[in-house]
């Protein structure tokens, strides 16, 4: 497998892909970084040459928590004929009755996804996060660590649930939202917006 992306969300990435039994042959980013802790080679930028050959035999994960970046890079790969891998790590638990995208999903250790919850793909759902029954996460939606959806939350395409926040029943979120950690949402919030606190409030951009 490759990496595309060396930093922080890539080495949770790493973890997750080495639980799983994966061999990890290198990794894509704009440039060689100093800082390698897993000794992995460097195989260029994800667009070129060395790493299109690569893609071609072998699987890759996209390993950026930013998710405007997470969704381009996506895209296009996507359009060469791409398409990133899942990691899910071991320890994670996933209800039969849940829906997985099958694109670049990451889901990290001690995670619940319960029953007919829908995650879409690129969608990062971070360390002992909860994904409550029905619950619906569009693409590339980011949870931090230790948020938690309580059911039917529906979370819209390329938002940001901030670490430790909790969404109450039936809330729905909208795309493109950024909620800060440790917030209580109780009241549904429009697209684009900025939330925070308990109870959260919007704040200007």
């Amino acid at each position: 497998m490759i990496l595309i992306g060396y930093s922080g969300h890539a080495f949770v990435a790493y973890s997750i892909a080495m639980a799983m039994g994966k061999t990890i042959a290198g990794y894509c980013d704009n440039e060689e970084k100093e800082f390698n802790p897993f000794s992995l080679e460097y195989a260029g930028p994800e667009s070129g040459e060395k790493a299109i050959s690569l893609f071609a035999v072998q699987e890759f994960f996209i390993a950026i928590g930013n998710n405007p970046t997470r969704k381009k890079i996506a895209e296009m790969l996507a359009g060469k004929g791409f398409y990133a891998a899942n990691l899910i790590h071991p320890t994670a638990v996933v209800c039969p009755t849940a829906s997985i995208g099958i694109h670049g999903v990451m889901i990290g250790s001690q995670v619940s996804v319960n029953a007919l919850a829908m995650i879409g793909n690129g969608v990062i759902c971070n360390t002992s996060s909860v994904i409550e029954h029905e619950c619906i996460l569009g693409d590339y939606v980011h949870l931090a660590p230790g948020a938690v959806l309580c059911g039917n939350v529906t979370v819209g395409e390329g938002s940001f649930i901030g670490a430790g926040s909790v969404i109450r029943q039936g809330i729905s979120i909208g795309k493109n939202v950024t909620i800060g950690a440790g917030s209580v949402v109780v009241k549904n919030i429009a697209d684009n917006e900025i939330v925070a606190g308990n109870p959260a409030r919007t704040f200007s951009k």
